[in-house]
């Protein structure tokens, strides 16, 4: 991951937390771990990595006694992603992959021909590993996506594909 690279050289089982952290959006305060409000235990976290929680503890401490790693780590937020729940809520999902992700206007594209096709957006977000050019955006319609805009939609500047959830 772009963000953490060179910060754990040495120490994988260190960057295995680290990466979880990241990607899970848990926040890192004063060497405990935070999903929004509810404090993350040191050994349910090193289950998750695979890792012992004697690990989980060194990564936390490490973290917040870096003011670099501090200043990244203690920003954190996990997000909700209608993305699985689409069907259940009466709304359809898509995962666009890009071909190149750090591109601009593929949403503002994505979300004109939804436009022009009358379909409405609940959610849109990119979801991103970390590493530079790997993100993907995720959307949330409500109703039906109209089976007319799917090839709008694959043919829009910058997208790779379109993968209806």
């Amino acid at each position: 991951m772009d963000i953490i690279d060179g910060w754990f050289d040495g120490y994988p089982s260190q960057e295995k937390v680290a990466k979880l952290l990241l990607e899970s959006g848990m926040r890192v305060e004063a060497g405990r771990a935070y999903c929004g409000n509810v404090e993350q235990g040191d050994s349910a976290i090193g289950r998750a990595c695979g890792v012992d929680r004697r690990v989980v503890r060194t990564t936390l401490e490490r973290i917040s006694a870096t003011p670099e790693l501090d200043a990244i780590f203690s920003k954190l937020r996990s997000t909700l992603s209608m993305v699985d729940l689409a069907s259940e809520i009466g709304c359809s999902a898509m995962v666009i992959n890009p071909t190149d992700s750090t591109m601009p206007g593929i949403l503002a594209d994505i979300t004109g021909v939804l436009y022009k096709h009358g379909v409405s957006v609940r959610q849109a977000m990119v979801d991103d590993s970390g590493d530079e050019g790997e993100a993907v955006l995720l959307v949330v319609v409500y109703g039906r996506i109209p089976p007319g805009a799917i090839p709008d939609l694959k043919a829009c500047r910058g997208v790779d594909s379109v993968l209806l959830k």
